[in-house]
């Protein structure tokens, strides 16, 4: 069965100048929709989407899921929300536990209120493998997860929660998708809560040792963003009830860890700099909130959605480290 990639559509992308937003506001414009992206830009950035900015069918506004009138204002004439905007890390969310909860939980049920509000049924929002917490399962599957190790896990796992309640009660076509280790162009590797992937690109770049937190035995769903970007696609054209009021585990479902993650890049970036393949790796102490293993099954997502991953995680480093390589070697 092929899938089915809606087109001629007008969507909105919250926290559209992110990471994953940006990346997904690319793909929809290619696809010939329109797309409204709201974002505050306090994670996001500007460089993300100035490439869309003259495009009579992109539109962009400056403003925070935490105002309603800002999402009431962004889903005016909207067909689908695809719902990016959060404050992500799990460290970040063990020192500030309320920013967390007014964005990625206050600022959801805005969200999800404006779309009800304004008659928009489908609602594919981005939850978290962190939902899985201390469980210790593998491969995850979406029907069973474990207590929350972190603020940020309990907000995601609220937003299912809610998810699943406005498709019981207000007949809403909400899909959560578990975004496992999502990597790929656009990916910020500056700041405190920088994701491990572009921090150690960046630093073998610059002939910095990257730092592993633990011994490098921590295993990972490594899940190339256009993966992540195909996921919201499907979740967004199905026509399959079953999928309602459903979560789905997006990722690839192999693993690896951080040693051989962190070795795969040495090797792809040693051609463009063989020095690169001198650099030692530091090691430190394991942070708080980590779980050790994350595998995925995506057997639901591809019974449901028709999912089939179009990157395993080499061909999405390879592309990757391209992006990288042009966009951070100063």
């Amino acid at each position: 069965m092929r899938p089915v990639i809606l087109t001629h559509f007008s969507y909105l992308v919250t926290g559209g100048a992110g990471f994953i937003g940006s990346n997904l506001c690319e793909a929809l414009l290619g696809s010939g929709n329109k797309v409204v992206c709201l974002d505050n830009l306090a994670t996001g950035r500007i460089q993300n989407i100035d490439a869309f900015m003259q495009n009579p069918d992109f539109s962009f506004i400056r403003g925070d899921i935490r105002n309603m009138d800002d999402c009431k204002k962004a889903v005016q004439g909207v067909d689908v929300v695809l719902h990016q905007a959060a404050l992500g890390s799990v460290p970040r969310s063990i020192k500030d536990p309320q920013s967390t909860h007014e964005v990625n939980v206050n600022g959801f049920l805005n969200v999800l209120l404006a779309a009800r509000d304004a008659g928009i049924k489908r609602f594919v929002y981005a939850s978290s493998s962190s939902v899985y917490g201390d469980s210790a399962e593998l491969p995850k599957t979406e029907e069973k997860i474990g207590k929350p190790l972190s603020p940020y896990a309990v907000s995601k796992t609220c937003n299912e929660l809610y998810a699943n309640v406005f498709h019981k009660v207000y007949g809403m076509e909400t899909i959560g998708l578990r975004y496992f280790n999502v990597f790929g162009k656009h990916q910020d590797p500056e700041g405190a809560y920088a994701a491990a992937i572009p921090k150690f690109i960046k630093a073998l770049i610059q002939h910095e040792s990257p730092l592993i937190h633990g011994d490098g035995s921590h295993s990972r769903d490594f899940t190339y963003v256009k993966n992540v970007v195909l996921m919201n696609q499907l979740a967004a054209a199905t026509t399959n009830e079953e999928a309602f009021g459903q979560v789905f585990n997006t990722a690839v479902g192999e693993r690896f860890n951080l040693n051989q993650m962190l070795e795969l890049i040495k090797t792809y970036l040693t051609k463009w700099d063989a020095k690169i393949s001198q650099i030692e790796v530091k090691y430190g102490p394991e942070r708080q909130g980590d779980i050790p293993h994350s595998l995925a099954s995506i057997e639901k997502a591809k019974r449901v959605l028709g999912y089939q991953p179009a990157y395993l995680f080499e061909a999405g480093l390879k592309e990757a480290l391209d992006w990288y390589w042009e966009n951070l070697q100063q």
